[in-house]
Parts: structure tokens; sequence; C-alpha cells
């Protein structure tokens, strides 16, 4: 049986590659596993046959050969431990790309997904300006000490492992925001991640799904 990940039936990104599936679908693609999709609806991800993968009815899950795992940083760093293509064979190396994975994880996306949650459900507040603002500035200290790390090079330590693809998409998520653009280190870091042919194959895939969706029933975000 092939590997069998989950994803959303109709995705809240809109096919922007932002669902956290994505994570796990380019990181198969990096290392050349077949995969197959079990699509569920907000409805599905609730119930207890879900919930007995996912206990928070969430999505990304893996199957593989009797192993059940959730969370996509787990799930990525299963994967990479697995198979040869995301982890350095170097111990040194290796030890710095998990930690890197952790830093994408715990200390760059907290503040991305609070600066977005907070424009989604709260941009009606009369206070929401002065809070996105001080959001905003959270997110450009992460941002400034990240660039500063990366200085000229290519990818977070000696080459692209498990901790640039979480890292890359964490900084995706601020696609559109005009953060990113003050940092061209880092603009150019994740247009380099995205031009990897395994990320393009993983994007075409989720795209395709939302696309699907829309031709047969436009999306409508849940309750």
């Amino acid at each position: 049986m092939p590997i069998t990940i989950t994803a959303f039936a109709q995705s809240p990104d809109r096919g922007r590659g932002l669902a956290r599936d994505m994570r796990v679908r380019w990181a198969l693609e990096e290392v050349g596993q077949p995969y197959a999709v079990r699509l569920l609806s907000f409805a599905e991800m609730k119930q207890p046959e879900h919930r007995a993968l996912h206990p928070f009815g969430q999505i990304p899950t893996f199957e593989e050969r009797g192993l059940a795992l959730f969370e996509s940083g787990a799930i990525i760093l299963h994967i990479a431990e697995s198979h040869a293509g995301l982890m350095p064979a170097n111990g040194p190396a290796r030890a710095r790309a998990i930690s890197w994975m952790f830093a994408a994880l715990n200390t760059m996306e907290p503040p991305i997904v609070e600066r977005s949650l907070s424009w989604l459900v709260e941009r009606d507040k009369p206070w929401f300006a002065e809070r996105q603002a001080m959001l905003d500035e959270r997110v450009r200290v992460r941002l400034g000490e990240l660039a500063g790390h990366m200085g000229e090079a290519s990818w977070l330590d000696d080459g692209f492992s498990a901790g640039d693809l979480l890292m890359v998409t964490v900084l995706r998520r601020l696609d559109g925001s005009g953060l990113l653009d003050a940092f061209p280190t880092l603009t150019a870091y994740v247009a380099r991640a995205e031009a990897r042919p395994a990320y393009q194959r993983a994007f075409a895939d989720q795209l395709a799904v939302f696309a699907r969706a829309q031709a047969g029933n436009p999306f409508t975000p849940p309750n």
C-alpha cells in the first residue's frame, strides 16, 4: 500500500499552496516517494474515524504500513529520516537541520499565523489597526533576524534540507502582505525553493484539488 496523506477537499487557502498538506506533499516529492491523498470535508475531519488519526480533527495525517502520524512537522521529520534527500548524512549538519525545522515551526510561524488570523477575524474591531501594527513589527523583527543569519547563502545551512522546506512554507504565508519585500535575501530564498521541481509538482497537485472542487462545488467556509 502506498503512503496515504489527508488533505482538504475544499481548501481555505483557495489553491495557494498554504494548507499544511502542501508541506507533506513537497517532502514526499523531494524524496521520490509515491503517495495517495484522501480528501476530507470539514465535517469528515471531525468524525471519529479521522480523529483516530488526528485527535484535533485537522489535516494532514500520514499513514504507511500500520504507522499513523499527525502534525506536519513530525510527519516531515519522519519522511526525512526514512528517505534520502531532506536530511544531511553528517551528524552535526543533521542536528542543525532539525534545529531549523523547530525554528520554522516554533519561532517563525507563531507570529506570522497570529498576524494572519488577526486580519481574518479582528479587522472590524476599533483597535485592529493598532494591534496589526504591533503584530507586523513582531514579524519584521523575526524576518530581520532570519535574513541576518542567511546573508548571501542559498539555504539555511550547507544545502537544502527539511529545515528549508518548513521555513519556506512558513514564509509563504506572508504572500501579499508586503512584509517580505524589505528583505531581498528572503524573497530570493523563497523563489529559489519554489523553483525546485519537487515543489512545483506538489503545488500543481494541491492546486488541481482546489480547481476540481471549484468546478463542482464552489468553496464555502465552515461555520
